[in-house]
């Protein structure tokens, strides 16, 4: 099953980079966002990450032209659909949003059009659930900046048809991705599931003010993050020893927190409508140009390690 038309339902934070990493590797790609602001930025937005590519050697800059020239944006949902083989939503994490968007989507496509959530945390039995035509819907979840992140993990349910989950998983690795294919829904799939097991006992620690917040993001940044990016913690722990990670899991288990509580920390933050960097504080303050040259930084450390990822693989 060969998927080369290529739309993107969905144009803001997730959407656009979505859309870029398609269109750069050579594919057209229809998009749609219904905010109009957002899709009249869509091209603007993405010139500026491919020039932040060309800085960092990891695209070529007289194919930024070229790659802009193959995303159209439109007006409609049907328009943007049209002659599509592969639409991936990347709209609002609410549920009763995606079924209904996916209800929409089997009146203007193909019944082989093969339809994708990007999803965090939501399962395709759960957001398609009343398609008519489930065996080919499926996960195809990317992770933020997602034209930069190289995982996407690919969730088929039950019903997916297998062909359809090696062809999704093929075109996501032709576009240099590294497609995970994992075998069983669950909520938040694989790796948000490894994150809020960490972010429970990091927000903990801030919580009972043992370490700052900086202190905290530097302590895992040089050693955790910087083992994870290189091995994966699998490997890890095969190089630490099996008997030593046996060991010290039995006697911190006991000690790390286990209850499901948001702490209160957090709570407090968001009650007092403080998202981070969207809305400009969080653990961090991001106003005026500091925002801007946190964001920079963010995708210029980014970039490095992919550069490195890529080297490496």
């Amino acid at each position: 099953m060969a998927l080369s038309n290529i739309t993107v339902l969905g144009l803001g934070t997730m959407g656009h980079g979505i859309a870029q990493a398609f269109a750069s590797c050579g594919y057209r790609v229809r998009g749609f966002d219904e905010s109009q602001p957002a899709r009249n930025s869509t091209h603007s937005r993405i010139q500026k990450n491919l020039e932040q590519f060309v800085q960092f050697d990891l695209f070529a800059s007289d194919q930024i032209a070229p790659t802009l020239e193959r995303i159209s944006v439109h007006d409609s949902i049907e328009a943007a659909c049209e002659g599509a083989d592969f639409v991936v939503e990347a709209v609002r994490e609410d549920l009763a949003a995606k079924q209904a968007l996916f209800q929409q989507l089997e009146k203007c496509t193909s019944a082989t059009t093969v339809l994708a959530s990007n999803s965090s945390s939501f399962c395709i039995s759960d957001s398609g659930r009343n398609l008519k035509h489930p065996e080919r819907a499926l996960v195809t979840h990317w992770f933020n900046p997602p034209h930069i992140v190289p995982t996407v993990e690919i969730v088929p349910s039950p019903k997916t048809n297998e062909a359809v989950v090696q062809s999704v998983v093929k075109l996501h690795r032709d576009i240099g991705k590294l497609a995970i294919v994992i075998r069983k829904e669950l909520t938040g799939f694989l790796v948000n599931r490894v994150q809020v097991a960490v972010m429970r006992e990091v927000w903990d620690l801030i919580d009972q003010k043992v370490v700052s917040v900086e202190d905290l993001d530097a302590a895992i940044r040089g050693s955790m993050g910087f083992r994870l990016s290189a091995l994966g913690p699998l490997r890890i722990h095969d190089f630490g020893g099996l008997d030593i990670g046996a060991a010290v899991y039995r006697n911190l288990c006991p000690e790390i927190r286990s209850n499901t509580d948001l702490p209160q920390v957090v709570d407090d933050i968001v009650k007092d409508g403080h998202y981070g960097f969207k809305n400009g504080e969080g653990f961090y303050s991001y106003q005026g140009n500091a925002a801007e040259a946190a964001l920079k930084q963010r995708d210029e450390r980014y970039l490095a390690l992919l550069k490195l990822f890529y080297k490496q693989s």
